[in-house]
């Protein structure tokens, strides 16, 4: 989720006992039961409870949606558990970023944080991280199960897992980030559908300097390919200027990042193979903000939804000591959207 709806957890504390993370208050729950009875007397108090749900391999993004819940909440859970549905047939599960000590690290040393902060109303309370045996107790049914034409099995794998974990832990708040901004559609669909008692609270995409979208995969990039990999950004950038210059038709919003998008490519094609970094892209989108249906045409009234997705393919010639990024530096698939705000 990125914050995605989706740990391989870590070790299991000595002798079964209460399990915290190091040198925290921070409890660590890996089974539905633990976390029931853990919410049960926040409640019966009528504390608030907020969900951040993560796949682990925590960034400043997580961090920053964690802040938002401890300022608005009694207690927050962050969810970490890598969840198989939201992996392509040929996506490679088992190279995900397992960070466990350094996501216990983050957690911790943000929780003192928020202790020494006194405009927050709680800090972080659980770290709910359970095993894909104790999530699909029935068995789980496979990555050939939905992000749409090219994911066909990630938006309900999104929808499942998230179904589960609202139901295991009950929040009142769940915090997710605006760059997988069609999975925050998909989530306040399922909350408004099945009449979850929960806000979904969105928060903005956390960028690096140069403006690439934080995200747990951004570790496999390497240095040549991550010096790339603001093109996807720079092309929505474009059809973003475009509209504000007065387009609205879809032609012309799009054509905008397209161009830039072919441009980028050529001018990387036109390098030599221990040079170059070879990009495909998957999808460029002009959306309805509610809907996610794409748009013929911008209603200025409404605004739209940016977004799309590119691979960056592996390195064809490595250079001597040359650093591929994690696993070997495999293809990469980023996601990136700007908002389209209605026209004054």
């Amino acid at each position: 989720m990125a914050s995605h709806c989706s740990s391989r957890p870590g070790p299991s504390s000595p002798g079964g006992g209460l399990e915290k993370l190091p040198s925290s208050s921070i409890r660590v729950l890996r089974s539905v039961e633990s976390l029931r009875r853990w919410r049960r007397p926040h409640l019966l108090d009528r504390r608030s409870v907020a969900l951040v749900p993560t796949m682990g391999a925590l960034h400043e993004g997580h961090l920053s949606l964690i802040r938002a819940a401890a300022r608005e909440n009694h207690h927050v859970v962050v969810s970490i558990y890598v969840n198989p549905a939201q992996f392509g047939v040929r996506e490679d599960l088992s190279s995900y970023p397992v960070t466990w000590d350094a996501d216990a690290a983050a957690l911790v040393k943000l929780d003192r944080e928020l202790a020494d902060d006194g405009q927050n109303l709680g800090r972080i309370s659980a770290v709910f991280a359970p095993t894909t045996a104790e999530m699909y107790p029935g068995g789980f049914p496979g990555q050939e199960v939905l992000e749409g034409r090219s994911r066909p099995t990630f938006f309900r794998g999104v929808a499942t897992v998230c179904m589960k974990l609202f139901n295991i832990v009950q929040p009142e708040r769940v915090y997710f980030g605006q760059k997988d901004v069609q999975q925050t559609v998909v989530i306040k669909r399922l909350v408004r559908d099945f009449m979850l008692p929960i806000e979904v609270v969105v928060g903005p995409t956390a960028r690096a300097e140069d403006g690439l979208a934080l995200s747990s995969r951004n570790v496999y990039l390497g240095g040549r390919r991550r010096g790339v990999a603001t093109v996807l950004y720079r092309a929505l950038q474009a059809a973003e200027e475009a509209y504000k210059s007065g387009a609205r038709d879809r032609g012309a919003v799009l054509g905008a990042a397209e161009k830039l998008l072919g441009e980028a490519l050529s001018e990387q094609t036109a390098l030599a193979p221990e040079r170059r970094v070879r990009f495909e892209v998957d999808y460029v989108s002009l959306a309805d903000p509610d809907t996610m249906e794409e748009l013929p045409v911008v209603d200025p009234a409404k605004g739209g939804i940016l977004s799309g997705a590119v691979k960056m393919l592996p390195v064809e010639v490595p250079r001597d000591g040359e650093d591929l990024g994690h696993s070997g530096g495999p293809a990469v698939r980023l996601i990136d959207n700007i908002i389209l705000q209605p026209a004054e």
